[in-house]
């Protein structure tokens, strides 16, 4: 039976469409060359927010949905979302007080705000965010973000969208895809080589920053490129300070970079904003990108920041639409949807850009797009009307925004074996699923084999078989940031295991 929607990315742009399009009661298919979320949408700085200097270029618009998606997304996933405070130290050289002053209060007024506490002054001299800062630093302000575990919100979106009817198909690699009467025909290929042939009544190019060569090695069309590739690399060092709030800090560039509480015992800092040429999976982080991002660091940071602190660097390439602008910093951050849906044709819909905070809204506004040229939902489904996805929870964010520690509570006595920081790690990754992943569990035995960190061989069932892992890179990088914790013999035998896992009765 064709499908109503095949999906070719596994980013959180794919698998947000899917999720809304299953709930909605389409047949959906969705396929990635890779793991879910290894591409862009793993290399984020990890916020969900309004983007505050997207205020500068007058990207109101783009400012208020972002900010209203905020604290929705905290509700629908409170398990991998959380508040954040930033804290944006006045630079006598650069933005003046009454710039910043005025950009806070658009923050805290655009929309959106209602459990986010608002923005108030600092004086660094006294506050203990003050303390890391070099003394030339002494106003400052206090603003409200969120924070998110990127990776898992993509695969929290895909295990929605298959617990709805989606078929997720990680590692199948669309080669062709053709019109052929009212249906797509595409050709798939896995990673040993079998091919395959699915029918779908629309397709969607959700490829991030393969979308282009989505469109000309896969569709065959060959337009002008409206795709704009920039590269954004951020470090990981020891943690830098000992309170929970993050940093917003403004270089002499005229951009802005964050220093943030990272896994406990670790500051993330970045980003940066390059253009890129060349496959995107080879993105790497430059000496020079992890230069200039300790030089921003250390000119605010009493204690110098230096290359030699890395313990790990990243990047991601950004999948940007081509507006024309002279620098890649000033490039909308702003998502474009492209549909050609000639009469008789089955529709094709392409996405470029978007920011991880508002992949919900682009995941409505894609159906809206697809949905005259989509069959009715499949009879006898429970179609959710548009707009569902603001008020289901992602699966384990059936809980209270503010009531991860009550959790946190509940499950330390129901499983009293689990030492408290192990507890509360699982809780920030699968919130009320812990109940089902150590369902009869009764002692520490039960975990079975430790993998290294608290790396359990339960966990790592879980992981492989609700959660598509198929490498240790999946687990240790993505589904988790474990990596910063385990050896490289660890990790090389986290990938021996796997294969031999008994993955017994799936929960």
């Amino acid at each position: 039976m064709p499908y109503d929607i095949a999906i070719i990315g596994g980013g959180i742009n794919g698998c947000g469409i899917a999720r809304d399009a299953a709930g909605r009661g389409w047949r959906v298919f969705l396929c990635d060359m890779a793991d879910l979320g290894a591409g862009t949408s793993a290399a984020s700085t990890k916020l969900i927010h309004g983007g505050l200097r997207y205020l500068e270029h007058f990207k109101f618009r783009l400012v208020r949905e972002a900010l209203q998606e905020r604290e929705i997304i905290w509700g629908i996933a409170p398990h991998i979302v959380w508040p954040l405070r930033f804290v944006l130290p006045h630079h006598r050289g650069l933005r003046p007080a009454w710039m910043l002053r005025l950009g806070l209060f658009l923050y805290d007024n655009l929309g959106g705000r209602h459990r986010l506490p608002p923005t108030r002054g600092l004086d660094l001299r006294q506050d203990p965010a003050g303390a890391p800062l070099k003394p030339e630093f002494m106003r400052g302000f206090e603003y409200s973000d969120c924070w998110v575990e990127d990776s898992r919100l993509v695969v929290l979106n895909a295990r929605d969208a298959a617990q709805r009817g989606a078929e997720i198909r990680p590692r199948l690699r669309c080669v062709s895809a053709v019109r052929d009467d009212e249906f797509w025909r595409l050709g798939l290929l896995d990673a040993d080589g079998n091919a395959s042939n699915i029918k779908a009544s629309a397709l969607v190019n959700a490829a991030g920053p393969w979308v282009g060569e989505v469109l000309r090695g896969v569709l065959g069309d060959n337009g002008p490129a409206t795709v704009r590739l920039v590269q954004g690399s951020h470090v990981v060092v020891p943690k830098l300070y000992d309170h929970d709030r993050a940093y917003i800090f403004q270089n002499a560039d005229q951009r802005v970079f964050f220093a943030i509480p990272y896994e406990r015992d670790f500051t993330l800092i970045g980003t940066t904003d390059l253009d890129y040429q060349g496959d995107p999976a080879q993105a790497r982080a430059s000496a020079a990108e992890v230069a200039y991002i300790c030089d921003g660091a250390s000119a605010y940071f009493q204690n110098p920041v230096t290359p030699d602190m890395v313990v790990w660097a990243y990047s991601g390439v950004r999948p940007l639409f081509d507006d024309g602008a002279s620098a890649a910093q000033e490039a909308t951050r702003d998502y474009v949807l492209k549909l050609t849906a000639e009469a008789g044709q089955p529709a094709l819909l392409s996405v470029f850009g978007g920011k991880i905070t508002t992949y919900r809204r682009l995941a409505e506004d894609a159906l809206r797009r697809l949905s005259p040229h989509l069959p009715p939902p499949r009879p006898g489904s429970k179609g959710m009307p548009a707009g569902w996805t603001a008020h289901q929870a992602l699966p384990g964010g059936d809980f209270a925004p503010d009531g991860y520690t009550a959790l946190v509570a509940e499950l330390a006595i129901e499983f009293p074996f689990l030492e408290a920081a192990h507890l509360r790690r699982l809780v920030r990754a699968y919130g009320t699923d812990v109940r089902i992943m150590l369902a009869g569990m009764r002692s520490a035995a039960d975990l079975g084999r430790h993998f290294g960190a608290d790396l359990t061989e339960v966990e790592l069932r879980w992981l492989i078989r609700h959660e598509w892992a198929h490498s240790a890179a999946d687990v240790v990088w993505r589904r988790s940031k474990l990596g910063l914790r385990l050896t490289g013999a660890e990790i090389a035998a986290i990938d021996a295991a796997m294969p031999n896992l008994d993955l017994g009765q799936a929960a």
